[in-house]
């Protein structure tokens, strides 16, 4: 059974561990950090602190972009595009990682305390019932004091998410 983790596309490349989780994992990934993807590479800002680090990030985002421009999952990514809340079919990146898009729609519901793709990975993972992972602890602090009905997790504390996420049933299979 797949784990299912509501997240933004640059946190893919900027943690490389997130592809390689030890067990299937599906990321829904929200289209509009999609779009994120080319401010980033288009950016004179640097996306990580030191030079060695943001060329290897940027370096990787433009092979994110380069594998959601692929034809097959442009069409796929296209299909979702159709009406809001609509989701991909998934994208395969490996054997144990899949990326679904979902079209998520900002509807101001968050939007006094939250920003648009901060409101679109809160509602997103209230629509499709799944945690969000993320590594903005500013973030994380808003959900808790907000009172927001979701599950969040650090990035730092992907492994336990994975663990928490298992069934009786993936525990057996161990």
């Amino acid at each position: 059974m797949n784990r299912r983790f509501v997240i933004e596309a640059v946190l893919v490349a900027v943690y490389g561990q997130l592809l390689v989780p030890g067990r299937p994992v599906e990321y829904l990934i929200p289209y509009s950090t999609i779009q994120e993807l080319y401010e980033m590479r288009d950016s004179n800002e640097p996306v990580m602190p030191e030079a060695d680090d943001d060329a290897h990030v940027k370096q990787k985002i433009d092979e994110l972009i380069a594998f959601f421009e692929e034809s097959f999952n442009r069409k796929k990514i296209e299909r979702a595009l159709q009406m809001p809340w609509k989701k991909s079919p998934p994208l395969l990146v490996n054997d144990e990682v899949t990326f679904t898009v979902v079209y998520a729609i900002d509807n101001a519901h968050y939007g006094e305390t939250f920003d648009p793709v901060e409101t679109e990975l809160i509602l997103t993972a209230l629509h499709e019932k799944a945690p969000i992972v993320t590594d903005q602890l500013e973030f994380l602090d808003k959900v808790i004091d907000g009172e927001v009905p979701v599950q969040t997790y650090d990035v730092e504390d992907f492994e336990f998410a994975l663990e928490e996420h298992l069934t009786e049933e993936d525990w057996k299979s161990l």
